[in-house]
């Protein structure tokens, strides 16, 4: 189907409602913060938009999949949704937005990944630490310590700081 004449102004405002569409299990950053929100396209029939998953078996992506549905449909934009697997969503999409308000609810945002070895995701043996804990969101500490590979879900790992002995979220990097 061709774009309408309109199709830029209908992608902008479908961006900006989904920009207000809150990530189930972190609700304080959005899908398109979040990054998983990739593409919007507009047709003669509505939206097209493109989402990819944090990771492949997310129990989210189902809730997600409606809140945006929900969200467009009752700005009155049609839409339709693809989940697209490839490439695989990495905490590098997360927006600088994004980090920010994860760091302002107290979960530590993910660092850089390095890519250089060509692998996403780096297996350490048990008991290994990581070569730099993060920061604490709280005080800004650089003395943390890890106390459990996972939080409240998988995606993050629980630490303390030493200094000021809060514990927090850490968004693990992929």
């Amino acid at each position: 189907m061709a774009a309408p004449p309109y199709a830029q102004e209908l992608v902008e405002r479908a961006w900006a409602v989904l920009g207000t569409v809150a990530d189930p299990e972190i609700p304080v950053i959005s899908v398109v913060d979040l990054g998983i929100v990739r593409s919007i396209e507009a047709d003669a029939a509505g939206v097209a938009v493109a989402v990819t998953p944090t990771y492949a078996a997310c129990p989210a992506t189902e809730v997600i999949a409606r809140d945006i549905s929900e969200a467009l449909a009752m700005a009155g934009i049609a839409a339709r949704l693809t989940t697209r697997l490839s490439p695989p969503w990495t905490t590098d999409w997360i927006t600088p937005a994004g980090r920010a308000r994860l760091r302002e609810f107290g979960i530590a945002p993910p660092g850089a990944v390095d890519r250089s070895a060509g692998q996403v995701v780096h297996l350490v043996p048990r008991g290994a630490r990581m070569q730099q804990t993060p920061p604490c969101p709280q005080c800004g500490s650089a003395s943390t310590e890890l106390l459990s590979q996972f939080a409240s879900t998988a995606c993050k790992a629980l630490y303390r700081c030493l200094d000021c002995r809060e514990p927090f979220d850490y968004f693990k990097p992929l």
